[in-house]
């Protein structure tokens, strides 16, 4: 299948880009640094009005009916502008999910104010160090979740989360309505993000109808790691961006710094990383529903990670002392990328599926 975007996601490229950078607020972002847990609510409440939430929803259910190409052309903007909340690829996730395992009465509930942005969804898989446990120790024992689900992206504020938990030695994975089920909020590199442990006392759960939780979870993560993957391209080309336009107006021994090899080379490397990584992130999105949709996500999981931590690292050198001042806000992207490299698995994880991937095939 082509990567090449055609007229109607070109459009939603250039218009979600427009829209994210008129909205982005850096003073905002580096508040959100040293508040207590808190979101950009303003933000969350233009993504939701805008159809950012709704556009992999299925149309019946309130959503736009596109894919993952689409919603990916978002997320490059939303990584280039540092947007302060982190709801969009949860509430994805978890509608596709519930899309796809979910009966009626499920979908009924929770996609009309997922697709609004009303309703905030977390993914709730991982455990520990563990993206991906065969043996959860969330348990579910007659339809209720006992257990903490540790460090979950958005957890802090979602509404619903999406649990894989064991079922008397069974994973399964199950939707827990999360009013009034207890957080502990985790101190994290980017407070924004929303970190939490989720802690469930005989929470009531719904069952999803899939019969490899396991292989849908995966399924889950795969789809989360290719919407994280363009929002890491939009950030690294974001800072390729500016470390390019810093070294044609910063000037040293009555020149630009961009005259010099050690510089312009630099900028020239991180310009390969980033194509890569859209590449990668494009070809993953574009085959999401053929059979290798987990190699595909694992190559544009570990292309963009690199490509957005070498262009933080880069950018920051190539600012020289300025880089590292609070005000220049490049830290912010630093804490982005560091955030997201750990986010649904981190390279090791990622590393480990793709090579499974590949030696199945081999033998």
């Amino acid at each position: 299948m082509t990567i090449l975007l055609d007229e109607g996601q070109q459009a939603i490229a250039t218009e979600s880009r427009r829209i994210a950078e008129a909205r982005a607020d850096q003073a905002r972002a580096l508040a959100l640094l040293e508040g207590d847990g808190g979101y950009d609510e303003g933000w969350w409440t233009m993504a939701g009005e805008q159809g950012w939430s709704a556009l992999a929803v299925p149309e019946e259910h309130g959503g736009l009916g596109l894919g993952l190409v689409e919603l990916g052309q978002v997320a490059l903007g939303i990584g280039a502008t540092l947007a302060g909340a982190p709801f969009l690829t949860g509430g994805y996730a978890l509608s596709d999910a519930i899309a796809r395992h979910g009966d009626d009465g499920a979908k009924a509930r929770w996609l009309g104010g997922l697709a609004s942005g009303e309703t905030r969804g977390a993914v709730a898989i991982g455990e520990g160090a563990d993206p991906l446990p065969l043996a959860p120790a969330v348990t579910l024992t007659n339809g209720k979740l006992t257990g903490v689900k540790t460090a979950v992206t958005g957890g802090l504020h979602a509404d619903v989360a999406l649990v894989l938990a064991n079922d008397a030695g069974v994973p399964r994975l199950c939707l827990a309505d999360l009013a009034g089920v207890e957080r502990r909020r985790i101190t994290s590199f980017d407070n924004s993000r929303g970190v939490a442990d989720i802690l469930f006392h005989d929470t009531p759960a719904t069952l999803l109808g899939s019969a490899d939780a396991v292989g849908a979870a995966l399924d889950v993560l795969a789809r989360c790691a290719i919407v994280t993957a363009f929002e890491q391209v939009g950030g690294a080309e974001a800072l390729m961006l500016r470390a390019r336009d810093y070294a044609v107006t910063r000037k040293a021994f009555g020149q630009p710094i961009g005259a010099f090899q050690s510089v312009k080379h630099r900028i020239a490397e991180l310009y390969g990383l980033v194509e890569i990584a859209r590449a990668n992130a494009l070809h993953a999105a574009a085959n999401s529903e053929g059979p290798q949709l987990v190699r595909h996500a694992a190559a544009a999981r570990l292309a963009a990670t690199e490509a957005y931590d070498t262009a933080a690292r880069d950018c920051i050198q190539i600012h020289g002392g300025i880089g590292v001042t609070w005000e220049a806000g490049l830290h912010l992207h630093m804490r982005r990328t560091r955030t997201l490299a750990i986010e649904g698995g981190n390279m090791i994880f990622w590393e480990d599926r793709l090579v499974d991937d590949l030696a199945g095939e081999m033998a």
